[in-house]
C-alpha cells in the first residue's frame, strides 16, 4: 500500500513539475544579454501613477510598471532594479538613452520612434478632473476661452491637447504632485491625463470631480531601448504570456488601477 501512495506521489511531483516548466519557458541566455545587458533589469518609474509607482504613506509601493518588471526579471533570470525619477518624461528619456530597461507607457507614435514596444498590455480613458465647486460636467465643457488646463510636461496628453484644444490653454506642470497643488490653489480649472492617475489625484483633492466622457485612449505596453532587436521575439512571448496567465489582470488589481483593463 505504501508502495503505491509512494508510485503515485512520484507520479503526480513529476506532472506537476511538468505542468511548471510548461508554463514557464526555458531560459533564453540572447534574450537575456539583449534586454538586460547589465546583469538586471532596469525599471524606470515615476510617482503618482498606479500604472507606474504609488508610494503608500507606509511606504509600501505598488505599480503595474513594478509588478511587470519583477516578472519579467524573474523570467530573464536576472536582478530587478527600481529606477525612479520626477515624471514620464525623465523616466522615458533613460530608457531612450539606455540607462534603463523597461518602461511600461502609452505606446504613442512619437515614442516609437525612439523605443521598441511589445504588443499592448492595457487601455486607459484620459479625461479631466476638475476642482469642488467646478460648474463643468463633462469634456466637451472644457475647450473654452478662460480654462486652463494643467497637463503633465512633455507628455502625451500634452502633445494631443496642443492639437484638440482650441480655445482653452494649456498649462504644463513638471510632476504630477505640482499639478495636482495647482489644481488646489485654483492656479488651473482642470488637469487632464489618464483615467488612472485622475483617481488617484481625487482621492487627495476633496470634492472634486472626474468629468464624464473621454478625450482619447492611452494603450500601454513596454518599452524597450532601441538595438536590442535579438529580444524582441522573447518580449512578445513574454507579453503575450503576461496578458493570457492573468499576469496584467493581478498586477492592475494590486496597484489600485481604476478606468482600466488588460487587452484581450
Amino acid at each position: 500500500m505504501r508502495s503505491e501512495f509512494s508510485r503515485a506521489f512520484v507520479l503526480f511531483a513529476a506532472a506537476l513539475l511538468a505542468a511548471c516548466a510548461a508554463v514557464v519557458p526555458p531560459r533564453d541566455s540572447t534574450a537575456t544579454l539583449a534586454l538586460a545587458p547589465t546583469g538586471k533589469l532596469r525599471v524606470a518609474v515615476y510617482p503618482g501613477s498606479p500604472t507606474s509607482l504609488v508610494r503608500d504613506p507606509d511606504g509600501q509601493t505598488r505599480g503595474v510598471a513594478l509588478d511587470l518588471g519583477r516578472a519579467m526579471a524573474g523570467e530573464l533570470g536576472v536582478a530587478f532594479e527600481m529606477a525612479e525619477f520626477r515624471n514620464n518624461a525623465e523616466a522615458l528619456e533613460a530608457v531612450k538613452e539606455g540607462r534603463a530597461d523597461f518602461a511600461f507607457t502609452n505606446a504613442t507614435p512619437a515614442r516609437m520612434k525612439d523605443m521598441d514596444f511589445s504588443p499592448a498590455l492595457m487601455g486607459v480613458e484620459q479625461g479631466y478632473i476638475v476642482p469642488a465647486g467646478s460648474s463643468m460636467r463633462s469634456v466637451a465643457d472644457v475647450d473654452r476661452a478662460g480654462v486652463r488646463v494643467g497637463v503633465s510636461k512633455a507628455s502625451s496628453s500634452e502633445r494631443e491637447l496642443t492639437t484638440l484644444l482650441k480655445a482653452a490653454t494649456l498649462v504644463p506642470a513638471p510632476t504630477l504632485a505640482a499639478g495636482r497643488q495647482m489644481l488646489a490653489e485654483g492656479k488651473i480649472e482642470a488637469y487632464a491625463t489618464n483615467k488612472a492617475i485622475l483617481k488617484e489625484m481625487s482621492a487627495a483633492l476633496p470634492g472634486s470631480r472626474i468629468l464624464d466622457g473621454r478625450y482619447g485612449l492611452e494603450s500601454f505596453a513596454i518599452g524597450v531601448p532601441r538595438g536590442r532587436e535579438a529580444g524582441h521575439g522573447w518580449l512578445r512571448s513574454f507579453a503575450e504570456r503576461a496578458r493570457s496567465d492573468g499576469t496584467v489582470d493581478k498586477a492592475i488589481d494590486r496597484a489600485g488601477l481604476r478606468g482600466a483593463a488588460s487587452q484581450p
